[in-house]
């Protein structure tokens, strides 16, 4: 899944579109316009994008399957202990 922009909050900086490892922004500063996400299915889910950004503009959709579950093995320690 892309990552999503807010053109509403984006401030066309193009930070996005430099430091992406993958370069899956196209991004032309003299158009005006906020980046576009060329290549949506290469994305993957760095978090890059959505640290650097300075107005907190862009989100990104980690798949399901993707996701790791946490579990704070503190709390299964102490409760083992009662």
């Amino acid at each position: 899944m892309p990552p999503l922009i807010d053109e509403s909050k984006c401030i066309r900086c193009g930070l996005c579109a430099e430091i992406c490892p993958l370069g899956l922004f196209r991004f032309d500063k003299a158009s005006g316009n906020p980046p576009e996400v060329a290549f949506p299915d290469e994305c993957w889910h760095c978090n890059s994008c959505v640290l650097d950004c300075p107005k907190k503009a862009i989100t990104l959709r980690v798949p399901l399957c993707q996701m790791l579950l946490h579990r704070d093995v503190r709390q299964l320690y102490d409760a083992g202990k009662e």
